[in-house]
């Protein structure tokens, strides 16, 4: 009788345990949603007035070189200049998931910054930053454990993505899966889930719209077509190491080549400025966002612009300006799909999707969260071909990254243990 009573009682308490952890996680994912998603929403706002004040007033470009002094300055100032962006984020996750409240501003006010002056960068990649500084600021406020200071980190990285980017289940699958490549922290789930849509409701209710796309061109499911995507992801693959090579490479040789920071920034401000000119328009400047719409939506797209992105972005990142990684990503794999495609018969737009996805999972290793995001841009329609070109993209991108502090727990290849950081 009384071995019966103990085993009842030690039901009841994890019964009475599960309930109090759910209801803890369903607090502070709402109040992460509220105050990352909240800055989150700050700065896709910022991030979309920014732009357009410089779209209408394309002399702001010349500012570029005084923007990036300022940058410098203001990180000597905050003391960030030894923490490296995203990278830093990550390692946290795997040690005590403190990651300092002022990398918060200093990642805000900076990549507004780039934007505004026409720097080549993304804003996801900063969004990974502001959302780990600010949760990780709220698990300090609620002395929370080493453990569930990760998953606060994590919360906070999924709902300033969401509020960014409009796609809560690539934020959540996307975060959990990048850290360590074959390992996924389950017990992050439900937190991240519900930070992440309530970031996203609170988008909604800010009438911010999320990206989505509609893609009328999706080939009948045939060996041919089958065939023409292995081979677009057989591309795509090396293209994602070019990327995640040059940005690496071309960041060590730009600090090589200028010692000072001031001078490297204001050096990297006249290099913008100079390839603008070259070019002739500024469809390199910023995120690059209207050049992947006009791939996916009209097939079109310059043969080059895939390598200019890449060259804008390297110079613009390696010389100490602030941004993100992932929208440059997409740029390069939807222009390079879109000009690829037609060549095998296959429409440009949608080669142009299969490419922002295929290229965004080969720099970040990350298949399932880039499946997803297959989803939540472009529907179900192509998923077949989403799913194809993703394992072909992980596989075959190797060890390559653009995130330094990612771990690969398992072989690609083999169900080995490899434990080893990439590229």
């Amino acid at each position: 009788m009384d071995i019966n009573k103990e085993i009842i009682t030690e039901k009841i308490k994890r019964i009475i345990k599960y309930i109090a952890t759910f209801f803890k996680w369903l607090l502070l994912s709402g109040l992460t949603a509220i105050v990352c998603g909240g800055a989150g929403c700050l700065f896709h706002i910022l991030i979309e007035q920014a732009t357009a004040l410089r779209e209408e007033h394309t002399f702001i470009l010349y500012f570029l070189p005084l923007g990036g002094v300022a940058i410098v300055a203001m990180y000597h100032l905050f003391k960030l200049e030894n923490i490296d962006g995203t990278n830093y984020v990550i390692r946290s996750i795997r040690k005590d998931g403190e990651v300092p409240f002022r990398m918060a501003p200093g990642i805000l006010i900076s990549t507004v910054i780039t934007h505004f002056l026409g720097g080549s960068a993304g804003r996801e990649g900063a969004a990974l930053q502001l959302g780990g500084s600010l949760g990780s600021s709220l698990g300090r406020i609620f002395r929370l454990d080493d453990k569930d200071m990760h998953v606060m980190v994590l919360c906070g990285m999924s709902a300033v993505f969401t509020a960014l980017f409009g796609t809560p289940l690539t934020a959540v699958i996307f975060v959990m899966e990048v850290i360590s490549v074959g390992v996924i922290y389950y017990s992050a789930i439900m937190p991240c889930v519900f930070s992440s849509v309530f970031a996203y409701f609170l988008t909604l209710i800010l009438n911010i719209h999320p990206v989505s796309y509609m893609l009328d061109n999706v080939p009948e499911i045939g060996a041919e077509s089958l065939l023409q995507t292995m081979g677009l992801g057989i591309v795509f693959a090396p293209a994602s190491i070019l990327l995640c090579l040059s940005l690496s490479k071309g960041s060590e040789l730009l600090g090589k080549i200028f010692k000072n920071d001031y001078v490297r920034a204001f050096a990297g401000g006249m290099a913008i400025i100079l390839l603008t000119l070259a070019v002739g328009n500024q469809e390199y400047n910023g995120s690059g966002m209207n050049i992947v719409d006009n791939a996916v939506l009209n097939g079109s797209a310059r043969p080059e612009a895939f390598i200019l992105k890449i060259l804008f972005t390297v110079i613009t990142l390696g010389c100490g300006f602030k941004g993100g990684e992932i929208v440059p990503t997409f740029f390069v794999g939807a222009t390079l799909g879109c000009t690829l495609a037609p060549l095998i018969g296959m429409d440009a737009g949608f080669g142009a999707a299969l490419g922002l996805v295929g290229v965004f999972c080969g720099a970040t290793n990350a298949p399932l969260a880039s499946l997803i995001l297959s989803i939540e841009l472009f529907g179900v329609k192509g998923l077949p071909y989403f799913a194809i070109i993703c394992s072909t993209c992980f596989m075959l991108s190797g060890y390559f990254s653009l995130y330094k502090s990612q771990i690969i727990v398992y072989d690609k290849l083999k169900a080995i243990f490899i434990n080893r950081n990439t590229k």
